[in-house]
């Protein structure tokens, strides 16, 4: 049974001060193995490997984007269980983070210059998005992950047929962000308005055109 934590504000605002600092500028740890690691290494030449590392670029900044949304989130949930709902996907969107930041090396690339935005940008909305209520809060779980699918599915079609452990990576992202949304739901989330769905879809939008170069 899952021991859930009562903090107080404080405690909370350390809590995010923490995780920004390691997700943006530290090497966070993950807790499952990298599922690239049993793939063989792509022979690719230049333009594919420019390619798959502005995609692996754009999944290492939207999983900083998922760090600061849940973390945000999770600093004004109202219900205790909400917020442990929104801890333990955070801790699997650590995971993504660290394979994403792994196969950059393997690739020779390096994250986003921008991910200090991306997060301060992403937590605000999560800490907006979370003062509505937990109805809300989750209901912008679902919203984000089912977003999130969508553009993993896209990334699976363009990245080179060789490389074998980009694709293992997101894939198993796929999976975990359908069974996060799937889990908020049960949780009981609200459908959110109209217009929110798509504002995130062009702020996502523009978060992935400029990652995928800077």
């Amino acid at each position: 049974m899952t021991m859930i934590r009562h903090l107080s504000p404080l405690d909370r605002l350390l809590d995010s001060t923490q995780n920004a600092l390691s997700t943006v500028l530290g090497t966070p740890r993950a807790q499952r193995a990298n599922p690239g690691l049993d793939e063989p290494e792509a022979e690719l030449d230049e333009g594919e490997r420019r390619h798959a590392a502005g995609l692996m670029r754009v999944n290492h900044a939207g999983e900083v984007c998922a760090q600061a949304l849940y973390i945000g989130q999770a600093a004004v949930a109202r219900d205790p269980a909400t917020r442990q709902h929104l801890l333990e996907a955070a801790q699997e969107e650590t995971d993504h983070l660290a394979w994403c930041a792994d196969r950059l090396r393997e690739l020779e690339a390096r994250p986003s210059l921008f991910n200090p935005l991306w997060y301060a940008g992403s937590w605000a909305i999560g800490a907006a998005a979370g003062l509505r209520g937990d109805g809300w809060n989750l209901g912008f779980v679902v919203e984000t992950e089912r977003q999130v699918e969508a553009h993993l599915q896209e990334h699976l079609q363009t990245l080179p047929e060789t490389d074998t452990r980009s694709r293992a990576i997101l894939r198993v992202m796929k999976g975990d962000e359908a069974r996060h949304a799937d889990n908020a739901l049960a949780a009981g989330a609200r459908r959110l308005p109209r217009p929110i769905p798509r504002l995130m879809a062009v702020a996502s939008k523009v978060m992935k055109s400029v990652a995928y170069r800077t």
